[in-house]
């Protein structure tokens, strides 16, 4: 003790650097801080004494009796600080860690004379906030050394359980002991957090302004050094100064005024820039300690704007655009990778970024908010700042995006994640953000052009896998001349089914961004699908026109008549939701399917047409190889027919029905053929056997025109009369029934 007081003495230059309190000119800041710290750690000693099992009182009471207390601070009161008043006393170093400006006490005794109206003093050691970490970790090892400490700890320690042998409920009460243990810790350290989050309380008493303040230089240095409450204080001293030289000031001194305004104004930009660079750099909490002060230089520079000498500009609004350049260091130091190094960099990044978010609110919420009285919000400005630059950095990183899946992976977390339960609705930022709002803050458009971005380019990844469908089939089928597959019985191709994923696919994936989008989206898909008819088409014909009338052409045609009229149905699902787009779609694929179909017809029309020429002739009625060459190829039709799915094999097979009766017939009414000694009798009979294996063909094709089924024997029955009157009353339901033989 004795040592430490001599070392005051040996610097007699630093005790001038000091400010003056109640007439006197205290001890430098290094003695101060010395004492300050061994009269702690005595009145610690006397505490953890008081507390141990060995002192005298027994189990040894957290609460102390009030006389007593009084009689033991009295006696352990450290010096005067430079920027306190006599009689300050030191708070408790676990509330108020980093303590500058503290709570008004009630105890009217510890308030100083007032050297002017609206100043008061504090009541906080200005070196609190450096040494009250030390000081528990010094205190601790004290403990530790002399062997006291908490019951806690001599539970942990000093008791020594005899040993038994270890039978299941001896193991089973261990169990239940390590659990009732956990439960304590728990509740301790939940008991912990609550006062680690306790606010700084909203009113303050200023310490005691020195009659005469530093040079400018010393103040510079002290701000430099970043010890705020000195250099405040000075600062205020000065402008105090200031304001009463300008209300004495004469024509004789306004260099001198103007001189010292300067200098406050110098000096106020350095306090200024150091509390932002405080402020800004306080996220990871590496200078909590530094807030307290801080937080009450705002307060009290926000008390005084009025007053002359001050520094321009809202000091709150200085601490919230500190606020916003930390969050915007931070949100700008997260890992973003190179989409060249990386195909998920945007998804892996934003996953990044949703952690750092939650880790830097939960750190202020635990630990930052207690350095800051309630009035400040705290939470509430980090939120909104997060929220603010946040929408910034998207901003930046959507013109980098091009690609589907990193738009998708945008909307999703700017419209989904962001609010979920995975950021901002963690649980572990509950309740403050109960009254907080959970959405970015992005400029008017910013999402329309981002859900126009993400259509457009829908629709190009949509016609780039269309003609990648196209390729694909050409590779596998029409290049080498493969036959097409079956399935369930019917010529398929799966093109229809891949062109259904896509669409199905982008659709479920814009559904859970929201249902405005899902419907933009299924309108894109259809715009890019309502001009593939005609491209597949095209491209169709230019690789296999060639195969005509080949088999295999035929085999194609059908094929892609059943793929697309399956396309058709998937795409009928969206009639809801954008019903133009469906039709004009649907229409395209139906005149594609006419002109595959009318490709067949024409082929089969080409076939039969040599073999449809000859019958009423006398080469007809003496030979059957006519017929069984139409047969053969009405045959073939049935065939490929059956690999035709419905409905349209039912109205190809009609057509084609038509066609051969009237064809048929028409022979029989374009050629004079005159049948002489019964052989009428003959052309009938073969008239009704032909058209009956037809009319059974056709049957089984499916055909709906059941009406032409008896025309074979109703000709039959006018060709076997002999007589005029016969024919005429046969020929009526003839004419009535068929009204192309009129």
């Amino acid at each position: 003790m004795s040592e430490m007081m001599d070392k005051s003495t040996e610097n007699p230059d630093e005790d001038r650097v000091s400010l003056r309190s109640n007439g006197k000119t205290p001890t430098n800041g290094v003695t101060k801080e010395s004492l300050s710290r061994f009269q702690t750690l005595q009145k610690s000693f006397r505490q953890v004494t008081q507390k141990s099992p060995l002192s005298s009182g027994g189990k040894g009471s957290k609460v102390t009796p009030k006389a007593e207390t009084a009689g033991n601070e009295s006696e352990s009161q450290p010096p005067p600080s430079p920027s306190l008043g006599a009689g300050s006393p030191v708070t408790s170093p676990l509330k108020n860690i980093g303590g500058f400006f503290q709570k008004k006490e009630d105890d009217k005794g510890d308030v100083g004379p007032k050297k002017k109206k609206g100043l008061t003093r504090s009541k906080t050691d200005l070196n609190m906030g450096r040494v009250g970490d030390s000081l528990m970790k010094r205190g601790a090892s004290i403990r530790r050394s002399l062997n006291l400490g908490t019951k806690k700890d001599k539970d942990k320690t000093c008791t020594l359980e005899p040993l038994f042998p270890v039978s299941e409920d001896s193991a089973e009460k261990e169990k239940e002991k390590e659990k009732e243990k956990e439960k304590e810790k728990e509740k301790e350290e939940k008991e912990e957090e609550d006062v680690v989050w306790e606010e700084l309380e909203e009113f303050y008493t200023l310490p005691e302004i020195p009659h005469i303040p530093l040079s400018v230089m010393q103040i510079s240095k002290l701000i430099e050094t970043e010890v705020l409450e000195e250099a405040h204080l000075n600062l205020l001293a000065l402008r105090q100064e200031f304001q009463q030289e300008r209300e004495q000031c004469d024509e004789d001194s306004p260099m001198e005024l103007a001189k010292k305004e300067k200098d406050l104004n110098l000096l106020y930009g350095d306090l200024r820039n150091k509390v932002k660079t405080i402020v800004r750099d306080s996220l990871p909490s590496r200078n909590k300690g530094l807030l307290v002060p801080v937080s009450r230089i705002i307060q009290e520079e926000e008390r005084r704007a009025e007053e002359p000498g001050g520094f321009p500009g809202s000091w709150m609004e200085a601490w919230r655009e500190a606020v916003g350049e930390g969050v915007q260091v931070k949100v700008e130091s997260i890992h973003l990778e190179q989409k060249e190094q990386n195909v998920s960099w945007l998804a892996v990044h934003l996953g990044l970024l949703g952690k750092a978010i939650v880790e830097d609110l939960e750190s202020v919420k635990r630990e930052l908010r207690g350095s800051y009285p309630p009035s400040f919000k705290v939470f509430s400005t980090y939120v909104k700042s997060y929220h603010r630059v946040v929408g910034q950095h998207l901003k930046k990183l959507e013109k980098q995006v091009t690609e589907l899946k990193d738009l998708y992976a945008l909307l999703d977390w700017i419209i989904n994640r962001y609010k979920s339960e995975r950021i901002m609705g963690s649980f572990s930022l509950q309740p403050d953000m109960r009254d907080e709002s959970a959405d970015l803050q992005l400029e008017a458009d910013f999402l329309v052009q981002l859900k126009e971005k993400y259509c457009c380019r829908v629709k190009e990844e949509m016609r780039f896998t269309l003609d990648k469908l196209v390729e694909l089939e050409n590779e596998e089928f029409w290049k080498d001349g493969n036959n097409p597959k079956k399935e369930e019985d019917f010529l398929d191709s799966q093109i229809h089914m891949d062109i259904w994923t896509r669409v199905k696919g982008n659709v479920l994936h814009s559904r859970q961004i929201d249902a405005q989008l899902e419907q933009k989206v299924i309108s894109s898909c259809l715009e890019e699908l309502k001009q593939f008819p005609k491209r597949f088409e095209t491209e169709f014909r230019s690789h296999c026109s060639a195969l005509r009338p080949q088999p295999l052409w035929t085999e194609y045609l059908i094929t892609y008549i059943n793929s697309f009229a399956a396309l058709q149905q998937h795409m009928e699902g969206y009639q809801d939701a954008c019903p133009d787009e469906v039709e004009g779609f649907s229409k395209e694929v139906k005149w594609l399917i006419v002109r595959l179909t009318e490709d067949l017809e024409d082929q089969f029309k080409e076939d039969v047409k040599p073999y449809l020429r000859i019958m009423m002739t006398r080469k007809w009625l003496s030979s059957d190889k006519g017929f069984k060459e139409l047969q053969s190829r009405t045959e073939l039709l049935s065939q490929h027919c059956a690999l035709m799915r419905p409905p349209h094999v039912q109205e190809f097979a009609s057509r084609l029905h038509y066609h051969v009766v009237r064809e048929y017939i028409g022979q029989l009414m374009k050629n004079n053929y005159s049948c002489k000694n019964r052989k009428h009798e003959k052309a009938a009979g073969k008239i009704r056997q032909q058209l009956g294996e037809l009319r059974d063909l056709f049957e089984y094709m499916k055909s709906t025109h059941e009406w032409l089924y008896p025309v074979g024997d109703d000709l039959s029955n006018i060709i076997t009369q002999k007589n005029k009157a016969d024919i005429k009353n046969h020929l009526q339901p003839l004419v009535e029934h068929y009204p192309d033989f009129r």
